[in-house]
Formats: C-alpha cells, structure tokens, sequence
C-alpha cells in the first residue's frame, strides 16, 4: 500500500495524499445482500437536540454488514477487496462453499482468491480466526472479542495490530497498538494478521470540501468563544483562554477519566504509552 501526491492544478489538489487503492478489486459492486441504507443524523438524538457539534450533510452512504463474530465453519474464498465509507479498513467479500457470501475485515497482503477458514484446529495463516488459547505466542492479531461469541471489537483500525505476548492460567496476555497489555479470556477469538490500508493515517484532504463531504462542518476554536459559550472564551485581544478544558470545564489533557473501581482493571497489566 502506498500514498500518491496530485498536480497542483487546482488549490485542492495543491496539498492533498491520497491512498492509490490498489489493493482494491477493480469493476466490482458492493454486495446487496450485505448492503443496508443508513440515515443522517446531523449530530442529533431521538429528541432533535443536538448532541454532537460539527456534524451535518456529507455524501449519502450505505452500511456494509461486516462479520465480526466469525462463527461459520468452513473454508471461505476472497472473492474481492473492496472500499467501505464507514470505516477507515478495507472490507473482503468472502464466498463459502454453500454461496453464503460475508464482508470480514481485509488483511494486509490479502487478495481475491485466498481461502480464510474460522474455529477450532484450524491453521494461523493471514485472515484466519482461531481461539486466542491456539494462537501461537507473538503472531499479530486484529478483530479481538472481550466476551466469548460476542464478536470482535478491539483493533479493527486500517493498519493497527495486537500481539499476544503470553498466557496466564485461563487468559491470554495482549499487547494493545497503544501499548497497553491486558489479558482477555483464552476462549475469545481473534484473527490473524494486520489490517490493511496501513497508510489510511498518512492521508491529507486537500481542501475544506473534502471534509464536508464526509459530514464534517466546520469547528470553532475555543478561544474565539465568549465566556458564556466556553471555559476558555473571552478576554481582551488574542488570549491564551487558560488550560485546554473541554465545553462543561472538564480538563481535556492529561485528567484521567477512567473509572477506579471499573471491574476490568483487573485485567490491566501495563497501562498504555503516554505522550
């Protein structure tokens, strides 16, 4: 996977990194099947109130269903790598034997044609879901469950991976990609390989509209505020609005909002990397 920089032929393109995609299968559809319609929200609740600043238009888009759990057995073919607008991974379409099609998260190195299997016994190649008791100690790992059958919700980011370091009685001992290690019932799955797309972080829009299309509106800083409308507005000329807090005072660096007596701070090694 690469990066491409553009002709400056428009002020747009002056400045804009783009991902040349070519991971991607040419000349194909999103699935139907798989396919759902999803509404805008505009940033707000059931109630019309807004919940969320800076949100509003942007590109209509469609919701691929994604498996995340994993649970049919069986050898599935990669019938296409395509391009999901909800999510910063690519998306495989993957055909079982009996024609069950499903999207599962692309890998790095993944093509139309690999065979990606699920379960109990089954080998630790790229794209594979196994059980973190069967998975070999250092593979890299994505799509990690919390609760056994639940399904995947850890590391499912273009380009980010887990590594399993070690097992401890009934868990398996994992290293976060923000390098916190924690441990995670042995009885949960996880997939094998890194995600793909792995320079999704090196892209730049170019220009406002980019972000516009994706549903992103413009944001105020701060420090431009007045005082009745943020912590840090006001004051005479360029002022500096005192420390970074967020909307309702609460400090937005450094404050630790995680809560002490949460269950799962047991399961917390070493916490993640600061700075």
């Amino acid at each position: 996977m690469a990066v491409k920089k553009f002709n400056p032929i428009t002020p747009g393109t002056r400045f804009r990194v783009a991902s040349d995609r070519k991971e991607l299968t040419r000349g194909y559809e999103p699935e139907k099947s798989l396919l759902y319609t999803i509404g805008a929200t505009g940033g707000r609740n059931s109630d019309g109130r807004r919940t969320m600043r800076y949100r509003g238009g942007g590109h209509k888009r469609r919701f691929r269903v994604v498996d995340f759990q994993r649970d049919k057995g069986g050898v599935a073919t990669v019938d296409s790598i395509q391009y999901d607008p909800n999510r910063s991974a690519f998306i495989a379409l993957v055909k079982f034997s009996d024609g069950e099609k499903s999207y599962i998260l692309a890998t790095k190195g993944m093509k139309p044609g690999d065979t990606v299997e699920s379960g109990r016994g089954v080998a630790p190649e790229n794209g594979n879901c196994m059980y973190l008791s069967e998975v070999p100690l250092g593979a890299f790992i994505h799509n990690i469950e919390m609760q056994p059958g639940a399904g995947g919700v850890l590391v499912r980011s273009a380009g980010t991976s887990a590594t399993l370091v070690g097992r401890e009685d009934r868990y398996a001992v994992v290293r976060m990609p923000s390098g916190e290690v924690r441990r995670i019932l042995a009885s949960c799955r996880a997939t094998i390989g890194i995600i793909g797309n792995a320079d999704h972080n090196l892209e730049v829009m170019g220009k406002a509209g980019r972000n516009r299309w994706k549903g992103r509106r413009p944001r105020t800083r701060p420090v431009v505020m007045n005082p009745v409308d943020h912590p840090m507005g006001g004051g005479e000329g360029r002022a500096s609005g005192g420390h970074p807090r967020s909307r309702k005072g609460i400090p937005s660096k450094g404050l630790k909002t995680r809560s002490r007596t949460k269950a799962s701070n047991a399961l917390i090694i070493s916490r993640k990397k600061k700075g």
